[in-house]
């Protein structure tokens, strides 16, 4: 996965999934009920400098880190401040790692 260079759109459609994944396909639709408080643009983005690289491992870490840790700032449906909670249920975690993972896997095969 390392060795699979992705493009910026890639890594959103990524991280859209992921978004799908953490919050519900409703989140992404527009007029949704419950919007995704944070982007697919906030998913990618990496926290220390050996993060800074466009590889499809790389993507899954830092994806698989904002999704389950929580802690970007995003808004409410009413508008309000907030941050994402992290995962804290087990089944939870190990079910959003298991998506992501077949993910990831998905998009190897594709890009291989």
């Amino acid at each position: 996965m390392r060795a699979l260079p992705l493009e910026h759109g890639e890594e959103i459609a990524f991280a859209t999934a992921a978004l799908a994944l953490r919050f519900g396909e409703r989140a992404l639709e527009e007029g949704g009920h419950a919007p995704a408080p944070v982007t697919a643009e906030q998913l990618i983005e990496a926290h220390r400098p050996e993060d800074i690289r466009h590889d499809l491992w790389t993507t899954f870490q830092r994806v698989q880190e904002n999704v389950i840790q929580g802690g970007q700032p995003g808004r409410a449906p009413s508008g309000r401040h907030l941050r994402t909670q992290p995962v804290r249920s087990i089944d939870r975690g190990v079910s959003l790692n298991r998506a992501l993972w077949m993910l990831a896997e998905e998009m190897r095969k594709l890009k291989s």
